[in-house]
Order: structure tokens, then C-alpha cells, then sequence
């Protein structure tokens, strides 16, 4: 079967698609008119050369040394001097994918033709994604305004024969490896070294993980909720879509619409139908509310990054010979604000799953106290909510905004910034906690489940609760329950559980509701 391919610089690049060219599942390529593109620009570069008029990061410095003109003949030693002072970045190399979709979403925003890169240089780039060749690029450094130029300088300094490149598993001197592969550096063209390092694809490259990452945990956040219902008998009344439709937040209508259908025809819901309760606390009755706002600032971030995927971060534009334009499209606020409240949406799930938990320990609804039926000699399920709450205040802390904060640069030239870059990796450090505090969640709502028998949940919920079941037993009494915690988070971030969901929908002919605006693919 022939591979599909994405032609960069002319098809519209989606979160999926960026994904799977990242996988290997699709493959980026260069049409005719792309290339004519391409060509075109960087023709229209080497004639403001030859015009000799001042263009911004032509033939001037940068930042404060714009008005700095730059001779001719140190055009070209110029491109390899920007490179190597702005890589300045310091900290753990980020993730290898992530710096894959650096490459990615960078080639697809020159391949337009506004930046003036050659198609030597862009082809080269593809070459590297292409053979899975990812330079090394330090975690810190970009404040997210003039583009991500210190990670975006590190990202591109193999072009020229410096930084590493992650090879063979191991980080390795970039003229080791083009060595080994009988590849020459490069020798960068006018503006090519400023149209590299100008754009946000630093933040937009952890942008597109994290949404990715965040949907599935949505997804998660949803079942777990629903178990946690059954354990505590609580009611699917609140989920009832009359009361939504008085309040019709695509988010909350979507999840109560799931919640209700993850319950309908339970043998434990319908159990106790006529009891006594009047209402079920926040954290089961509002799942609609809390998740839904969640989701909606998951549709929020994920427009704005498929924008984003889609634009044009250089500075300065070229729209021809005499016609270039110095702006502002570098600037990381367009992202920064939507991660920042995207981050807060993703802690507040980890916030009410928290309370569910807690919920289940409390020895209420005929629920023996911490989840075990010898409380005393065993302490039972009470420690593994400490983590939990620990995980919780952690995210709670990672919630201040990176953009609410601005320290100018480059002399003042640069006097307001995004700190987006913070919000990119700050998000992931509150999806890592999220995906253990879901887990021990998972641990709560699937031990109370057993203690319903012999009633079932619906085919959905057992079908969660029977692969949690084949790596983590019900507890009769103390063991480590990290490892528990650790089987369930990693279940979580394989996408098991998920998968097990999809197979039984299939398997069963499910009529599972579906909500196109709410799929990442």
C-alpha cells in the first residue's frame, strides 16, 4: 500500500496529520508549487541583496542592532553567526517528537513561500525528518516573542554542521552523524538563518502534543466519572439532556449526553432508583459542568493551534523584490493565552477526580471505609489519596499564567513578550500529574464496583472495570499500592483503556454517541 502523503506548503495541516507525518504514517513531500514558491521568495531575497536597501535581517542586524547595516560580503558569515549566538538555550533536551514537529510545522510555514529560505535548505530539513535525524533542543530559553528563536537556533544548527542530533538512541555531534551519512553541511543564503529561528514553532510543536494528550484524558476523566457514579450509587438524573438544553454549552451538553449513556441500563443505577437521596455531591452531579468547561477549552486551543499550524511567524515577510514588511506575526500571545487556560482546564479534571476519589474512601453508601472490608489492621485505600491531593495542589501551583508575566528583551526592543514557551511545557507537567490522578481514581471507582455485586454496570463500564482487573486485583488487604497506580497509569497512557472501549463499541455494535467537533482526527 502506497504511503499517504501531505504536500507541505499547500495542503492545510491539521493536529493529525502533523502527528502521523511525526509517526512515520504519512509522509511530507514538496509539490511543483510549493517549490515555485519557495523559489520564488528566496529570488525576490537575493534581489534586496543586490537593491542594497536596508531589509530587517537581510542585510541589518537584529533586535536592538537593526539599524546596524550589514556589508555584503558579511552577508553570508552573518547567517552562521545568528545561529550559534541565539542557540542559547539550556536544560533537558525536550522530547524527540516534539522536536520532530518543530521540523514539521516549520517546514510546512516556509514551504509557503513568505520567508526567503532556499529550497536547498528546506529539502534538507525534510531530510532530517525523513531519515528520524532530530537535533537536540534544550527545554529553556524562549521567552515566546520573537519567535522561539533560542530553541528554533539550536533545532537548526545541525544545517550547518554544529549541535547534536538524537542517533541510534544516543545524542551525538551533528558532523559525526552527517559524516556517517555522507551529507555536507549547508552554507546559508541571505535571511536564511532569520527565517529559520523567527516563528512560534516551539510552543505550536508542544501545543499539538498536549492537545492530543488532553483529549484522551478528557476521554478517561468521562469513564472514570461514570465508575465513580456507579460505586456510590449516585443518580444519572443530573445528566438528563432537558436539563442542559437550558444551558447549552457545547462541552457540558456533550459530556452529560456520554455520562448518560455510559449509565443507561445498569443493574446498580437501577437498583436503588427509589431511594432516599435527594442529591449526589458536586463532584458527580456537576460532572457535566466541569468536565464540559474543560472541553470547551480544549476546542478553544485546539482552533487556535490548527490557526496557528496554518500561519506564517516570520518576520520579516517577503511579498516581493521591493515588498517586505516588518510585523509582529513572531509574537507567542495568540498561543500563550489559550495553553495557559487550557492548562487550568486540564487541573481543575484532576481537581473533581480528586473529590470522587476522596468520596469513595468515606464509607458512605454501604461502601465499607477506605475500600476494604478490615479497616483497622488494614489502612487500606487512604494513602494513595494523599498522592493524589500531593498531584492536585502541584497543578494547582502550575496554573499561574506564563502570559500574565513580561520581561523586555533585546535592549527594550523586544519590550513585551508571550512567556508562551512556558505555558507549552507547563501544560505537559500538569497532563503528567492528571494522568496519575485519574489512575488512582480508576483504583477507587473499580474496587467499589465489586462491592455492588452481583450487579453489573453496563457493558461499557465492565468492560473498563475487567481490563483494570487483568493487571491490578481487587485488594482484600494492604500491598504496595504504588504499583497498582503505576499499572493503571500506564494503561491510561498507552491508550489501553480507550482501546478497550472502541473494541467492545465495535464488537457489540454500540450505538455510542459521536460528536464530530469534539474527535482529534
Amino acid at each position: 500500500m502506497n504511503q499517504p502523503v501531505f504536500h507541505y506548503g499547500i495542503d492545510k495541516l491539521t493536529i493529525g496529520i502533523a502527528e502521523k507525518i511525526s509517526l512515520g504514517l504519512i509522509r511530507g513531500i514538496l509539490n511543483e508549487k510549493a517549490i515555485q514558491q519557495i523559489q520564488d521568495c528566496a529570488k525576490h531575497v537575493q534581489e534586496m541583496v543586490d537593491f542594497k536597501a536596508p531589509v530587517y535581517g537581510v542585510n541589518t542586524g537584529l533586535g536592538q542592532l537593526c539599524d546596524v547595516s550589514i556589508p555584503p560580503k558579511d552577508i553570508l558569515i552573518l547567517q552562521n553567526k545568528i545561529l550559534q549566538s541565539h542557540a542559547s538555550g539550556i536544560g533537558n533536551p525536550i522530547p524527540t517528537q516534539v522536536s520532530k514537529l518543530m521540523l514539521i510545522t516549520k517546514v510546512h510555514s516556509l514551504a509557503m513561500g513568505f520567508s526567503g529560505v532556499s529550497l536547498e535548505t528546506i529539502e534538507r530539513i525534510i531530510w532530517h525528518i525523513d531519515e528520524d535525524l532530530i537535533p537536540v533542543v534544550p527545554e529553556k530559553g524562549s521567552v515566546g516573542a520573537s519567535g522561539d528563536l533560542s530553541p528554533l537556533s539550536h533545532l537548526f544548527l545541525p544545517l550547518i554542521g554544529l549541535g547534536q542530533i538524537h542517533f541510534h538512541d544516543k545524542i551525538v555531534e551533528s558532523q559525526t552523524v552527517l559524516h556517517e551519512k555522507g551529507v555536507q553541511s549547508l552554507s546559508l543564503g541571505p535571511k536564511e538563518a532569520l527565517g529559520l529561528i523567527n516563528g512560534t514553532q516551539f510552543i505550536l510543536a508542544f501545543s499539538v502534543l498536549a492537545l492530543i494528550r488532553f483529549h484522551h484524558l478528557l476521554e478517561i476523566a468521562d469513564i472514570a466519572g461514570a465508575l465513580s457514579i456507579e460505586g456510590l450509587m449516585g443518580s444519572k438524573s443530573p445528566f438528563d439532556p432537558r436539563i442542559h438544553a437550558l444551558r447549552p454549552y457545547k462541552g457540558t451538553v456533550w459530556v452529560a449526553k456520554k455520562l448518560y449513556y455510559l449509565l443507561d441500563g445498569s443493574e446498580i443505577n437501577h437498583s436503588h432508583i427509589n431511594c432516599e437521596r435527594v442529591q449526589d455531591p458536586y463532584s458527580m452531579r456537576c460532572i457535566p459542568q466541569v468536565h464540559g468547561a474543560s472541553r470547551n477549552a480544549w476546542l478553544h486551543l485546539r482552533e487556535t493551534t490548527e490557526i496557528e499550524l496554518n500561519s506564517i511567524t516570520d518576520n520579516p515577510l517577503i511579498f516581493s523584490a521591493r515588498d517586505s514588511i516588518s510585523g509582529g506575526n513572531f509574537h507567542g500571545q495568540p498561543m500563550a493565552m489559550p495553553l495557559d487556560y487550557a492548562t487550568l482546564a486540564a487541573a481543575e479534571l484532576g481537581n473533581i477526580s480528586d473529590r470522587r476519589s476522596y468520596l469513595l474512601t468515606e464509607g458512605r453508601y454501604g461502601l465499607p471505609k477506605l475500600l476494604v472490608q478490615n479497616p483497622g489492621l488494614n489502612s487500606g485505600l487512604m494513602i494513595p489519596q494523599y498522592t493524589s491531593a500531593a498531584l492536585v495542589s502541584e497543578n494547582k501551583n502550575l496554573c499561574f499564567p506564563a502570559s500574565a508575566d513580561s520581561i523586555p528583551t533585546s535592549l527594550g526592543q523586544e519590550d513585551h513578550v508571550s512567556m508562551g514557551s512556558i505555558s507549552a511545557r507547563k501544560i505537559h507537567q500538569v497532563l503528567d500529574n492528571l494522568e496519575y490522578i485519574l489512575a488512582i481514581e480508576l483504583l477507587y471507582s473499580t474496587q467499589s464496583l465489586d462491592f455492588r455485586r452481583p450487579l453489573k454496570s453496563t457493558p461499557i463500564l465492565e468492560s473498563i472495570h475487567s481490563q483494570i482487573r487483568e493487571k491490578v486485583p481487587f485488594i482484600e488487604e494492604d500491598r504496595i499500592f504504588a504499583k497498582d497506580i503505576n499499572a493503571i497509569q500506564k494503561l491510561i497512557q498507552e491508550g489501553t483503556l480507550l482501546n478497550t472501549l472502541e473494541k467492545i463499541i465495535q464488537d457489540q455494535k454500540i450505538n455510542f454517541p459521536i460528536h464530530e467537533e469534539f474527535r482529534i482526527y
